[in-house]
């Protein structure tokens, strides 16, 4: 596996680019300073809908933590090409619970209006997580295991081969099923 991006590096890297404080960050995000703060420092793994309102609040794609370099040309990702991760976690200020390791599909494709995601999703153990809801499409295919999709009020259970395509204004949660890992490709578009 390689190594894991520190998106909280990226974070700040691009905050200072942007000539933006902490506090001009929050503001455009509608984040506290302190998660900003938090985040920056790497002292826990982002969970995805935060991430999206940084990325708003920076004017940048969600994909901008995972590549840097951009392609006009059609992107071709090989499974033993794949690059870096970014890992995530589902759990709002928990960090190290049920971590989602993000291998982009699209790395440096310019332009694009989708963020396309290989995901290993780590077994469950805290049934207590916390619920994401931000602006925009998801679509889930499940390669291997089982995952677990909370929707409002709604639960699904997709087997391998099962896809889900939801709105993601409404509050979701995305677990592996069965306590045992999981592997989806998910597709996330947020309007810009």
């Amino acid at each position: 596996m390689s190594n894991t991006i520190i998106v909280g590096e990226k974070v700040k890297s691009l905050r200072e680019q942007k000539n933006l404080s902490t506090a001009d960050l929050a503001e455009r995000s509608g984040l506290s300073e302190e998660k900003i703060i938090y985040i920056e420092n790497s002292k826990e793994e982002p969970a995805l809908a935060p991430l999206l309102k940084i990325s708003r609040g920076l004017g940048v794609r969600l994909g901008t933590f995972l590549d840097d370099s951009e392609t006009l040309g059609p992107v071709v990702t090989r499974a033993e090409d794949r690059p870096a991760s970014v890992s995530l976690t589902n759990a709002a200020g928990i960090s190290g619970q049920n971590n989602m390791d993000y291998f982009s599909l699209a790395q440096n494709k310019s332009g694009r209006h989708m963020e396309p995601y290989f995901v290993t999703l780590g077994p469950d153990t805290n049934k207590d997580q916390a619920e994401s809801a931000h602006e925009g499409e998801e679509l889930v295919f499940v390669i291997d295991g089982e995952v677990e999709l909370t929707y409002g009020k709604e639960k699904y259970t997709l087997k391998k081969g099962d896809s889900i395509f939801f709105d993601s204004i409404v509050k979701h949660h995305l677990q592996a099923a069965n306590g045992k890992a999981a592997q989806f490709v998910g597709v996330i578009y947020t309007p810009v």
